[in-house]
Order: structure tokens, then C-alpha cells, then sequence
């Protein structure tokens, strides 16, 4: 593949041969017709890239005749227990929770549904809607009727998109294990190629970037991992604390939402709103300040310290990488987002630095890129 630049009359062109074109073909082709699968190869690939030397370490204590199959899948159930198995407590809690709240929704609805007393004495509003709660809620069967008002068509809609999230995602979940595997499996090799074809594919510097972007995505995922045991174990001994039922569900629906900026707080306000319903206001709102000051810590100190030194971003990019990665590939951009900003930086010193010295000689000579600009 060869391509030939050159400025003519200050307007530079650039031609193809047509095997650079072929190619760019063939390219262009298998990324559209693999492009549904691309989500499970990265979820594969970031979590083989965060793991390879536990891997390695584990699979220098198997028996030799296990390495080619036994041990990368052993090694890949271990990850997928690690990873899936607080979703999957989460999951079975909630499904639990779910039928005590059917239980106490039928009680309600014998006997009817008492508003809280903090309703009532809210300002200006408060004894108009503790007297709409009372009519339509306060009655027995008021719970019933209420519920009988929801669209049908809508509920039906919400429960078929339901079905096809979950579905669409166990399909993921369940091809980047796949991935992950093969990956384990002919790590070695795809290493070797990679060390060979990114020198001449990136040039002199392109085993400078993968390496940065290695530990970038290393860097991410274990910032991940902490910032979400961070916040559902503190947030889950508050909400103990503070009598809340079911106080390690809370607190791990807490940690695995936390791994996303500011959403852990949805988890802290559903939680404090409980607390206000049963008639506990004061510890609701100390729930609250607690669980916001967790979620704050845990994103502005420990997810910074983790992050910010591996991929030498200060504290507002970090952030920005990472809300952006998510809007643009859902949970996947956690650990692209800061990666692509991060080779991007890279870049930018890079250039920044061979114009301030006149030139990548002078430059290289000068030793360690120029230091990264924090927000």
C-alpha cells in the first residue's frame, strides 16, 4: 500500500496507487459488515488489554498441557464472575425487592395508602396535595384505581423495550466473552504482530502511543473498579446506618451506577425519597449529604488520582472524556473516551513541541515531552 504526497503551487495532492485503494476497500467493507459486533470486539479487547499481565501470571501457574484452551477459558469465567457478578446481585436483589413492593402495594391497597406526615407540612402546597394524596390514595382500592389510569399501550411498549435492551445486551455481554477468549488465547501471537506492524503503520512514535494508550485504558478500568466498591461500600454502611431495608442492595445498585459521573446520585435520591415516605425526613436528608459527599469524593479525588497520572489529563478533561464516551458508545466510552483523548494530547504535545524546537531532531534531543497542561 503506497501513498504519494506532494505540494504543487501550494496546494498539496494526494494520489492513491490501486492497491491503497483496494485495500482502503476491503477495509471499509469488513468494518460494515462487522459493525454490529464492534461494541462486544472493544468490550472484548479493553478488558483483555486491563487484564493481560494478571493473565499472564495466572497462566504461568497452570500445568503446560492446559494452555492453549483450558486456561484462557477458566481465566475468562473468572473475569466474567468478576465483572458480572455484582450486576447479577443486583439483579436478583431487585427482582426481590420487586415482590416485597408488590406485597406492600396489595396491603396499600386494602386498606389504603397514608400520606407521610412531612407532606402535609411542606409550604404553601403542602395541605393541598396531603388532600389529593388522602382522595385518590387514602381509600382502600385508591391504589388500584391510580394504577388503572397507566396506558396499557404504553406499559406493553416500555415492557417489549425492556426485552429487547436485555436482549441485545446479553448478546454482547455474551460475544466480547467470546472475544475475550480468543483473545486470551492468541495473545502472544497478535502481541508479536502488533510490536511488528505498529512501527511502520504509526511511525517512529507509534509504540510510544500504544504503550501510552495501554496504560491509559489499564488506568481507566481500575478507576472504574474503585470508584464503584468506593462508593457502594460507604454508601451501603450510610444507608445501614441509617435503618434503610435491604441496605447492600441500595449500597451496590449505588457502586454500579456510580461507575458513570452523577449517576450514582440518582441511586442517593431514590434512597433519601424512601426515607422521607416513611416518615424518617431528617435521615433522609442525611442520607442525602452523606451520599452526595461519597459521590463527590469518588469522582472528583479518587477517579482524578487514579486516571489523571497514567494518562496525564487534568481533572476536567478527565470528566469530559468520559460524559462524552458515554453519550457517543454507552458504557464502552468510560474506557474509550479518556483513551482517545488521551492519544490525542499526545499528539498535540508532540506537535506542539516539534514547532517550539524546529524540528522532531531537535526535538527528541530535548528528552521527555513538555508537561501536560491541568484543569
Amino acid at each position: 500500500m503506497t501513498v504519494e504526497a506532494r505540494k504543487d503551487h501550494g496546494v498539496w495532492e494526494l494520489k492513491l496507487s490501486p492497491s491503497s485503494l483496494s485495500a482502503a476497500l476491503v477495509i471499509g467493507l469488513s468494518i460494515w459488515i462487522l459493525w454490529s459486533f464492534i461494541q462486544p470486539i472493544l468490550w472484548g479487547s479493553v478488558l483483555a488489554v486491563a487484564t493481560w499481565p494478571i493473565y499472564r501470571r495466572f497462566a504461568a501457574q497452570m500445568p503446560g498441557r492446559l494452555a492453549s484452551s483450558a486456561t484462557p477459558l477458566l481465566f475468562t469465567t473468572l473475569i466474567a464472575l468478576v465483572v458480572l457478578g455484582p450486576m447479577v446481585f443486583a439483579a436478583g436483589t431487585l427482582a426481590v425487592q420487586a415482590q416485597n413492593w408488590v406485597a406492600q402495594i396489595a396491603a396499600a391497597n386494602e386498606t389504603g395508602l397514608a400520606a407521610p406526615g412531612w407532606l402535609k407540612n411542606l409550604p404553601l402546597v403542602g395541605t393541598e396535595l396531603a388532600e389529593r394524596w388522602q382522595a385518590q390514595l387514602g381509600t382502600a382500592a385508591g391504589v388500584s384505581a391510580w394504577l388503572q389510569r397507566a396506558d396499557a399501550t404504553a406499559v406493553l411498549g416500555w415492557a417489549q423495550t425492556l426485552g429487547q435492551f436485555l436482549g441485545r445486551h446479553l448478546f454482547r455481554v455474551s460475544f466480547a466473552l467470546l472475544v475475550l477468549f480468543f483473545l486470551y488465547r492468541g495473545g502472544e501471537s497478535l502481541a508479536r504482530e502488533c510490536e511488528r506492524l505498529i512501527p511502520s503503520a504509526l511511525g517512529d512514535r507509534g509504540e510510544q502511543y500504544m504503550e501510552l494508550a495501554i496504560r491509559s485504558v489499564r488506568a481507566n478500568v481500575a478507576s472504574t473498579l474503585v470508584v464503584g466498591v468506593f462508593d457502594g461500600v460507604l454508601a451501603g454502611v450510610t444507608y445501614a446506618i441509617a435503618g434503610v431495608p435491604h441496605a447492600q442492595f441500595w449500597g451496590a445498585l449505588t457502586g454500579l451506577f456510580a461507575v458513570v459521573p452523577f449517576l450514582g446520585y440518582v441511586v442517593v435520591i431514590g434512597v433519601a425519597l424512601v426515607l422521607a415516605a416513611g416518615e424518617a425526613a431528617a435521615l433522609a436528608w442525611a442520607v442525602f449529604f452523606i451520599g452526595a459527599i461519597i459521590l463527590f469524593v469518588g469522582d472528583k479525588v479518587v477517579r482524578p488520582l487514579l486516571v489523571g497520572g497514567a494518562t496525564q489529563l487534568g481533572f476536567v478533561w478527565v470528566l469530559m472524556s468520559t460524559l462524552g464516551g458515554v453519550e457517543l458508545m454507552g458504557l464502552l466510552g468510560i474506557f474509550v473516551g479518556p483513551v482517545v483523548l488521551t492519544l490525542a494530547a499526545a499528539v498535540w504535545r508532540e506537535r506542539m513541541g516539534v514547532e517550539r524546537y524546529g524540528g522532531s531532531g531537535a526535538r527528541e534531543s530535548r528528552g521527555a515531552s513538555p508537561p501536560a497542561t491541568s484543569a
